[in-house]
Order: C-alpha cells, then structure tokens, then sequence
C-alpha cells in the first residue's frame, strides 16, 4: 500500500434534500497516497428511475493527469455517535482514472432518516487505501518470430509440398490451425490426410513461398518477394487467399 486517508463530510440534510437528482454535494479535497480525492454526495441519488428515493455516495480522484488503484471504504455516523455497521460499503480494488466511482444505492432515504440524520445533518466517513501498481510487465508476443524460424528450421515438419521442382516443408497442425481448407485436407478423410508430399499444380513456387509464409508469420511480403511488376503477385495471393482461407 502506498498510503491512505480519510475524511469526515458533514452534509447538512434539510437543506440539500430537495436537490434535483443528480445533483451533488462535494467535500473539500485530501490526500491519501500522493493523490488527490473528494467525496461526491447525492442526496436524491444519481438515477432518475429510482425516483430521488436513495442516497447516492461517490468517490472521485480529483488529480490531473493521474491514475491510481485504490480501495475506499465509507461509513455513516449513527444516531448513537458510532460508525454504522449496516450503512457501509467497501470497494475492491479500483483503479480511478480521473472518474468517480461508487453506490447508487447507498441508503434509502427511509433508513437515512429513521437512523442517520441528527440534528439536520449526516456525517459521512470515507478511508481511501491506495495500492502499489501491481502490474507485471509483459514482453510483446514473439510467436510469429518463434513460427517463423520454426518454418525456416524444417525441425518437426510432417508434410511436403511439391511444387514444379521445389519441395516446401511445413507443418500440419500450424497449416490446419490456420487454415479450413488445409484442416480439410491434412486432418479430414481427404486422400492428403495420409500422404507425406503432396503436389500442387495450380499455384507457383513464389506463390507458396510467400503463401506460407503468411501463414506461420502474419507477415506480408516486402518489396523484393512481389516480384515486377508487384500486381501479378498480388494477383496470384489473393487467388491463394481464396482458394485456401
């Protein structure tokens, strides 16, 4: 935990108890864990279906430019001097991004009433506990580099491709995950499911290569693997893309 604080709002209820919904009552700002909070009170609540009929309380982070995790909790002050033990509500952790954050429904005015409202006035305590930024960092994803030099290595590969005078290596499970149509064929009752080379007559060697690259990698191919003129590439992938996606 980085730090906390509290605060005591006294919020005088014969004057803002004929507030129009909505509308709030603010504390003064504290501190609590080098940051800056304050209280929003809502004495006919936030939510015009619920007809005015409930206490709405809110904890707002009020520093620019600043987020914060934190956890708050807050109480109302009974009639016999002690902090409620019904009207009370504790948050998990939140993280607070220059936003408000609580209950709607803190306390109907009923029980605001009959339990919580001396001499004209409710006492309102709220502790914040602002916590450490627990997140881990996470390394960008390198599988597509991982596939990658798993297709260049041929380590494991269970299928070959024939294709005019050049044979490609790959694998069934990378090719089946990323493709329908090579699940089909690979992992289905097709005749290719049994066949360790197959030979493709309808697709050229740069084709596939650049092909199947884009399967394992995501990687569209650089100026110098479109060929000239970069159109009949193009053409012949999306070809590709059609006939195997």
């Amino acid at each position: 935990m980085l730090g906390s604080g509290f605060v005591e709002f006294k919020v005088n209820y014969e004057q803002t108890k004929d507030l129009a919904i909505n509308k709030a009552i603010h504390s003064d700002t504290f501190s609590a864990g080098g940051h800056m909070w304050r209280i929003n009170c809502f004495p006919r609540g936030t939510k015009e279906f619920e007809q005015g009929n409930y206490l709405s309380i809110y904890v707002e982070l009020v520093s620019k430019r600043r987020s914060a995790n934190a956890i708050f909790e807050t109480f109302l002050m009974g009639k016999d001097g002690q902090t409620s033990s019904t009207a009370t509500r504790r948050s998990d952790v939140h993280l607070f991004q220059q936003e408000d954050w609580g209950w709607s429904r803190f306390v109907s005015h009923t029980d605001l009433v009959e339990n919580y409202v001396i001499e004209g006035h409710i006492t309102i305590i709220c502790a914040v506990m602002v916590m450490k930024d627990s997140s881990i960092p996470v390394p960008p994803a390198e599988i597509a580099k991982h596939l990658g030099t798993l297709l260049d290595s041929s380590d494991g590969t269970d299928v070959s491709f024939v294709i005019d005078s050049e044979t490609f290596h790959a694998h069934r499970a990378v090719l089946a995950a990323r493709s329908p149509v090579f699940k089909a064929e690979l992992l289905g009752s097709m005749a290719e499911a049994t066949m360790s080379s197959i030979t493709l007559n309808d697709i050229s060697p740069a084709t596939f290569r650049v092909m199947l690259r884009f399967i394992y990698t995501d990687a569209l191919p650089g100026d110098d693997e479109l060929g000239d003129p970069p159109s009949e590439m193009l053409r012949n992938l999306l070809a590709a893309a059609d006939r195997y996606a």
